[in-house]
């Protein structure tokens, strides 16, 4: 997989760039429950983060399939770009002026460059490796994530610890700069969708239609929501776990966040080399249950140790969730729909974030996080019960609707692309 150059280029690229949100999630998170001493705001945070994803990604699934996917990438990375230099000419001006507002801001704009890429990026990924190579793409894209998700918050947590808030960011916009650069060496298939383009809304509806029809959609659509309102916003608040409850400092932190991105790199790899996978829905479907229960155990762990093994496990139980949940998602849509398709994925991802999060930091106020964790985690478990018995996920194999009209072997560069 990796001899492929074009692959090579668009695998670093997602590697950087999740190293880099990673690491802005983690400085961001510390600055905020540094300056609050707030679990809501500390889930504000998250929430604020995952806002942009419903509210334009249905728009971005049509960016994806109407326009090179190279330049709305790059347009994104722009973005990033831009508010990193912002927030670092204020924090280096007076520290003091910062305000947890223009945060929550940086981390909406943040959601809204994720919301706008993600489409392009997946959908390119299948443009250059084709269907028969899919999963095993899919499974190092998710390789690359997790080497962000594991450095990003340790790097991360060194520099709070070390050089502040100011160095931190300072090194994040250089990251920033160096990913936008090495994007414009991406070349990706230039497929533009068919070629009598419907309006917007009629396009956008025919996404909605398909998935309302397909079985496997509906289910893994479903748990998407559920698992993103009930199960993953507890990540948010391992910072605060880790502070109050374990008593460690930002680096130590920065490490504990990243704990689950050491299972997930475990949980891809296998992933990486297996041949023949066809019951794709089952893996993801076990791979959600695993996450709620590790996440209902870590919550109460009085070790830092054994917190870290738990959310390792737990990482496994994702690498199969996200990755079965793009394999699944692009294996049972048509060529033509497939950009907006992954738009619509990710409005289920975005949907139950801000809400759940905000809910669970509310509860962590009032009560205790470890019981905001546990009665989102119970709750998760419980709604997954009629996705199990209902769906063909866990009992059918996954099989592509119909063949990619793309030949493999054929590469060419985008309009415009470098």
């Amino acid at each position: 997989m990796l001899q492929s150059a074009d692959f090579r280029v668009i695998w670093y690229v997602g590697s950087l760039g999740e190293f880099g949100r990673r690491m802005e999630m983690l400085v961001v998170s510390w600055l905020v429950l540094q300056l609050t001493d707030s679990y809501f705001q500390l889930g504000l945070v998250l929430a604020f983060n995952n806002l942009p994803r419903p509210m334009v990604s249905m728009f971005t699934g049509y960016i994806a399939d109407r326009f090179p996917r190279a330049k709305v990438m790059m347009v994104s990375q722009t973005i990033n770009v831009l508010t990193s230099t912002t927030l670092l000419a204020v924090i280096a001006y007076d520290f003091d002026l910062i305000k947890p507002w223009y945060l929550f801001a940086a981390m909406f704009l943040q959601g809204l460059t994720k919301a706008i890429e993600d489409p392009s990026r997946r959908t390119a990924i299948f443009d250059i490796v084709g269907p028969r190579k899919l999963v095993n793409a899919l499974s190092l894209d998710v390789v690359s994530n997790n080497l962000g998700k594991m450095a990003g918050p340790v790097v991360g947590g060194i520099l709070v610890d070390t050089a502040g808030f100011t160095g931190a960011y300072a090194f994040l916009l250089s990251v920033h700069v160096y990913n936008l650069v090495l994007m414009t060496r991406l070349r990706i298939p230039g497929y533009q969708g068919p070629a009598n383009i419907e309006p917007v809304w009629r396009s956008l509806g025919t996404a909605v239609k398909f998935a309302w029809r397909s079985p496997a959609l509906v289910g893994l659509f479903y748990i998407t929501i559920v698992m993103n309102t009930l199960a993953f916003p507890f990540q948010q608040f391992i910072p605060a776990i880790g502070r109050d409850h374990l008593g460690v400092g930002a680096t130590m932190v920065g490490l504990l966040v990243a704990a689950d991105g050491f299972g997930q790199l475990a949980g891809a790899g296998i992933m990486a080399v297996s041949r023949d996978l066809r019951f794709h829905g089952r893996v993801f479907v076990l791979g959600s249950v695993g996450v709620l229960l590790m996440g209902m155990l870590f919550a109460w762990s009085p070790w830092y140790a054994l917190t870290f093994g738990l959310l390792t496990l737990s990482g496994i139980g994702q690498s199969g969730f996200s990755t079965m949940q793009s394999a699944v998602t692009m294996l049972a849509t048509p060529h033509d729909i497939r950009g907006r398709m992954m738009g619509l994925l990710s409005v289920c991802i975005g949907a139950g974030t801000p809400l759940g999060v905000a809910e669970m930091g509310a509860v962590a106020g009032a009560v205790s996080i470890q019981v905001a964790i546990s009665l989102n985690a119970l709750a998760g478990l419980f709604l997954l019960l009629p996705a199990m018995v209902l769906s063909p996920l866990l009992w059918k194999p996954l099989v592509q609707v119909e063949p990619d009209p793309i030949p493999n072997s054929e590469v060419v560069a985008e309009p415009g692309a470098n």
